[in-house]
């Protein structure tokens, strides 16, 4: 690329009194944007800051925080851990990937490359993880190992590609179903949880009619802080319970704290043992990542207008960022599980803004947030969480997939996608469903038939076996025992 079309963001930037609309305004800035693929991308020359960019900013640091407690929390209850401790770890995470990875990496050095956020997919089965003696530093250094070597080999790209609109349709209906309906009922708990059920109703009427609103007057990119500051008055006016408690403060910064004998994790150090414990909860976490990572750019796709490939999120590059975030991150003490930023991106594409800018402010933010420590409380209460993440993900989720899924062909692979993956999990209706679409038996037949042998049945093949080997050792396969364990039994 030359040193012109690296500079030409700035010649070819008009004011926003040249055009009719800001939708207009917003879409000729993602076309004129040439980001330095690791170079340095500075505001004014390569990107310019936008009120949009809050938006994304804060659903991101909102969803940071609920995300990384959820994660901590999983391995804090088994491990015997206080809240404390979980409020402590997650501030200090919010700070190394803030410092370290949001503002520098995304920001900076590869605006191509997604925020590298949580693996929430992963949540569920850390229980499992720790009873198989698992040791949370030996899974996010393999994690982080294996996901370098998957993104350098650019297999998350060819995954990706072998996926057709029919597969990604329904998987992104599917997670959308599920979230959905997930957040309505984690809202209900917490209302019912003081015989007071009737503000769950409440706010989420209320939502709809407001998102409903949003996306008549094309302001839907405005959902997330209306739709929480909404949920918290309309929560806090019909009396629900709610007090601060998280005081200002700086988390502990040495790595020998978190990894002590008797301090932080209270584990010390991995050993050998610890590595094969874990091995096959990081090769699943890392194929979760092709999906995950591949539905956000898909957002990005449905979208932002023609001719912006330069600005589409970089799947590898993202892959390669999000390990490397996960080995530090991991091996200073933090105990998050890294992946693609959903609750960053979705926002970011429906607002029609690239990444960079909005990456700094929530690089920020998590800063703000984790030394000030009373937003922290803010973002986690019921009505605050389960809305923005209703209208900020699961809802733009819902209709993505559904506008890939028009056509029959695709609608007809989408079918099998949501069937496998309510047999058994998301990981595996997507690889199943790639395996059969790619064959030829659903969907567009024609697509498998101008496929390669290689991609039309080797290496989909190979994906389904694998992560089925997987999942049958740890006992994710409905009905049937973990290899594992039964291997253990017999030996025993």
């Amino acid at each position: 690329m030359t040193d012109s079309n690296l500079s030409s963001y700035r010649d070819l930037h008009k004011p926003k009194e040249a055009f009719a609309t800001r939708a207009e305004y917003l879409e000729h800035e993602l076309t004129i944007m040439s980001p330095r693929r690791w170079g340095i991308n500075l505001p004014g020359r390569d990107y310019r800051f936008e009120p949009e960019d809050w938006v994304p900013a804060m659903a991101a640091t909102i969803g940071k925080i609920v995300m990384v407690a959820a994660v901590v929390a999983a391995f804090a209850g088994p491990l015997g851990l206080s809240s404390d401790f979980v409020i402590e770890n997650v501030r200090f995470e919010m700070l190394v990937v803030a410092l370290l990875f949001v503002i520098l990496c995304s920001g900076v050095f590869n605006p191509t490359a997604n925020l590298a956020g949580t693996h929430g997919p992963l949540i569920p089965l850390i229980p499992l993880i720790v009873a198989a003696g698992g040791h949370p530093m030996a899974l996010g250094i393999m994690v982080g190992v294996l996901g370098l070597i998957l993104g350098l080999c650019k297999g998350g790209s060819l995954l990706a590609r072998l996926t057709s609109d029919g597969v990604c349709g329904g998987l992104l209906l599917y997670l959308g179903f599920i979230g959905v309906t997930s957040q309505i009922g984690a809202l209900f708990k917490w209302a019912n949880g003081f015989d007071m059920g009737y503000i769950a109703f409440v706010v989420v009427f209320a939502t709809i009619v407001m998102y409903a609103y949003l996306e008549h007057v094309r302001l839907r990119w405005l959902a997330i802080p209306l739709g929480a500051v909404m949920a918290a008055l309309i929560a806090f006016a019909l009396g629900a319970p709610f007090e601060f408690h998280t005081t200002p403060g700086i988390p502990n910064l040495d790595p020998s704290y978190w990894w002590g004998e008797d301090t932080g994790w209270k584990l010390g150090l991995p050993e050998l043992q610890h590595f094969v414990a874990v091995a096959p909860f990081a090769i699943l976490a890392v194929a979760m990542w092709s999906p995950d990572f591949l539905g956000h750019r898909v957002f990005q796709e449905l979208n932002y207008p023609p001719k912006t490939d330069k600005v589409l999120m970089n799947i590898d590059d993202t892959m390669c960022i999000a390990a490397v975030r996960q080995a530090v991150g991991t091996s200073l003490g933090g105990g998050n599980l890294a992946s693609s930023w959903g609750t960053y991106m979705i926002p970011a594409a429906i607002a029609k803004r690239p990444i960079p800018a909005g990456a700094i402010l929530t690089g920020l933010l998590c800063i703000v947030a984790a030394i000030w420590g009373y937003p922290m409380d803010l973002a986690v209460w019921p009505p605050v969480l389960s809305v923005a993440l209703l209208v900020g993900v699961y809802i733009p989720l819902l209709e993505a997939g559904m506008q890939m899924t028009r056509e029959g062909k695709t609608s007809q692979s989408a079918a099998i996608v949501v069937f496998s993956s309510a047999l058994v999990n998301p990981v595996f209706g997507w690889s199943l469903t790639m395996l059969l679409d790619n064959l030829g038996i659903i969907g567009d037949k024609e697509r498998g038939q101008s496929l390669t042998a290689r991609d039309r049945w080797v290496i989909p093949t190979i994906v389904f076996i694998l992560l089925c080997g997987i999942m049958a050792c740890i006992g994710m396969l409905p009905g049937i025992p973990a290899l594992v364990e039964s291997f253990r039994a017999h030996a025993v």
